[in-house]
């Protein structure tokens, strides 16, 4: 299926040859994409006034060699077009009279698995290689990303000299910051839905000036992938509201990890010097357990 695959336009073109039910699935689909492509088949059915062996008929008519296909291929589709009230009443329809303590937690689990299983250990493995020999380390992530970007910036300063994290401002700002980079450096991108424009510009800016891009995303068809030297895939959610980024939290902390490792003796030594600092200038809290003074 081409990447730019439109279901849509698909669908709309299927249409006159639809027999009556599968019409009547076709325009609750053109209409309501955003809730569909989270319906399972018997639901999509039920809401159609249909069964469920016409929706999964309805699925393969289209080229599909099953419901699970059809719906990922939906979901890919909407990956970028879901606005936040969308995205909150999707939260809302799932969730239900759920215990949403236990029901987040355990998605969150879900997505740590599903990005354990699809995860591309040498893209992780290349990506390490190229952060660990790159001049410089431009970090970015716009809007919630940021938190994400700001956390990786934090330690790999304890470990490299040269990491600058790209400030969360104006478009023409993020280029003024990155207007150095290029040959031998590393600008690592973080972007999940709904994507940020000004980062997918900025690595494409960062690409075209010979830096390398490590992206990390959702998916391989995220639009922050088509300059990347390395991808690497975690798992969110992109009908919540609040995104879901435990699985990318974990791939950046397996990063981390990799680099200190390959790197402990320096490391070990700029802990020690800071363990120092934060000492002397009282950086931690000393106090113990009953002690209130």
């Amino acid at each position: 299926m081409p990447e730019h695959y439109d279901l849509i336009e698909k669908i709309k073109g299927a249409m006159p040859g639809f027999s009556k039910s599968q019409k009547r699935i076709a325009s609750y689909i053109m209409e309501h994409y955003d809730k569909a492509a989270f319906m399972t088949a018997a639901k999509l059915g039920k809401v159609t006034e249909v069964s469920e062996s016409t929706v999964v008929r309805f699925a393969v008519e289209l080229g599909f060699d099953g419901y699970p296909r059809f719906q990922k291929a939906l979901q890919e589709l909407i990956r970028n077009k879901l606005t936040s009230v969308q995205r909150m009443e999707i939260t809302t329809s799932k969730m239900g009279e759920q215990d949403i303590l236990r029901t987040v937690l355990l998605s969150d689990a879900e997505k740590l698995r599903s990005t354990l299983d699809e995860v591309d250990k040498e893209a992780f493995a290349g990506a390490v290689e190229a952060i660990a020999g790159a001049k410089r380390i431009y970090i970015l992530g716009a809007r919630s990303c940021y938190a994400l970007a700001s956390f990786l910036s934090f330690y790999l300063n304890l470990i490299f000299p040269n990491v600058k994290m790209v400030s969360n401002s104006a478009a023409t700002e993020t280029f003024e910051q990155m207007f150095r980079a290029g040959e031998g450096d590393v600008v690592i991108g973080i972007s999940f839905p709904r994507y940020s424009r000004r980062t997918v510009n900025a690595l494409a800016y960062a690409a075209g000036q010979g830096a390398k891009v490590i992206a990390i995303t959702d998916s391989a068809r995220s639009p922050i992938t088509g300059n990347a030297a390395h991808t690497l895939v975690a798992r969110s959610d992109m009908s919540s509201f609040v995104d879901s980024l435990v699985a990318p939290l974990s791939i950046i902390n397996a990063l981390i990890v990799a680099l200190v490792m390959r790197n402990k003796d320096e490391v070990a030594e700029t802990f020690g010097r800071l363990e120092h600092i934060w000492e002397e200038y009282q950086v931690y809290d000393q106090r113990t357990e009953g002690n209130d003074e």
